[in-house]
């Protein structure tokens, strides 16, 4: 069952709840900003979700509170960030900040992001840049337990490592693709473990290679091996990931997954090679205005299959559902129950917190927008 909580209202609490750990004002709303946008824009893999576990790697010194992006190499339009394990909302908005002002003022702008925590949902960083009017692509990878099997094998190799593009479009929306290379994100997993319903066939395996829809074989109980994740696509997903892994990760300096890197309890650690460019320096700026719209209409122009409901482009299902939920972000209980824990744990740490979320459920009202 989902339980509709308002969104400003979870927004506040997200924000007050790492401020009751000890984030900055600064810090704190980022990343609520953040995690609330996720959910928002439908990626509740990504959203206020990861607050539990975002609290234990707090717990365990493995995220660090109130950290500055260090800038580590200074190549005129090539720069490189380390984000110092600080929390990866803060610190990848101010890598993203500077390579934004280095593009602006010379044209492009290489930026490697390396040992940052959790950045979450990259599309917000491509979106960060598009508000600039510059186009940005995205080469992330994640540290963490290897997850997802190579195209062939059936053990956990690699984490989701997400390829993204924003491409700012005169006179409509952007062009938003952000998507794991994986054939489904591990947090899309997790929230249909929470909801106890299965997932899409052919993206997970059991523990001994076999396809499973169980969820649960990503949560097995202690001692026992976890199943994995397999690319999406088969081969072409797989030579993607590695692709995200060497340009994202081993190409500025951050750690690629291996044994070697992944003694964390729970933190996740993100590498980013981001390129941004101004697309106005290319002098071409009303002849791809008028091409993309008549290509995006030729495209939606196709007949539709049963079922269908008419041709998405890029971006199109995260702006229909930020006005779904606008006023109501749905949460299950399960997570619920999760962020409840994991303010209690604050609670306990540092002698405040906003309380458990659930007090802030309230019944649909009528004419509420609230979409699952």
């Amino acid at each position: 069952m989902d339980l509709p909580v308002p969104t400003p209202a979870l927004h506040q609490w997200v924000a007050d709840l790492w401020l009751a750990a000890g984030s900055s004002e600064r810090e704190a709303a980022l990343t609520a900003d953040h995690l609330v946008g996720a959910n928002l824009a439908g990626h509740d893999s990504h959203g206020v979700g990861m607050v539990p576990r975002y609290v234990n790697s707090w717990l365990a010194d493995e995220l660090q509170l109130n950290r500055d992006a260090e800038l580590v190499q200074d190549a005129g339009s090539m720069l490189v960030f380390d984000g110092r394990r600080g929390m990866g909302q803060s610190v990848t908005q101010q890598a993203m900040a500077r390579a934004i002002e280095r593009a602006q003022a010379q044209g492009v702008c290489v930026m490697g992001l390396r040992h940052s925590h959790h950045l979450g949902r990259v599309g917000h960083w491509a979106e960060q840049a598009v508000e600039a009017g510059l186009v940005s692509v995205h080469f992330t990878n994640a540290v963490s337990k290897p997850i997802v099997a190579p195209h062939g094998g059936t053990q956990g190799r690699f984490v989701t490592n997400p390829f993204t593009v924003g491409i700012p479009v005169p006179g409509r929306a952007p062009v938003l693709l952000d998507f794991a290379t994986s054939a489904i994100a591990l947090g899309k997993v997790r929230v249909a473990y929470n909801k106890q319903v299965k997932v899409p066939p052919g993206s997970l395996l059991d523990r001994d290679g076999a396809f499973t829809d169980d969820p649960g074989v990503m949560f097995p109980g202690a001692g026992t091996a976890p199943g994995a994740l397999v690319p999406f696509a088969g081969h072409k997903g797989h030579a993607l990931a590695m692709v995200c892994e060497l340009l994202g990760a081993a190409l500025i300096g951050g750690d690629t997954t291996r044994p070697e890197h992944a003694g964390m309890q729970h933190a996740i650690w993100n590498n980013m090679l981001t390129l941004l460019f101004d697309p106005q320096r290319l002098g071409t700026a009303e002849v791809f205005g008028s091409e993309l719209s008549a290509f995006v209409e030729w495209v939606k122009s196709a007949p539709l299959q049963p079922g269908c409901d008419g041709i998405l482009m890029p971006g199109e299902p995260e702006q229909a559902m930020r006005e779904a939920r606008r006023d109501a972000i749905p949460i299950d209980a399960g997570t619920m129950a999760q962020m409840d824990a994991a303010a209690a744990q604050v609670q306990s740490a540092r002698g405040r917190s906003p309380g458990p979320l659930s007090a802030l459920v309230r019944e649909n009202p009528a004419g509420a927008r609230i979409a699952a």
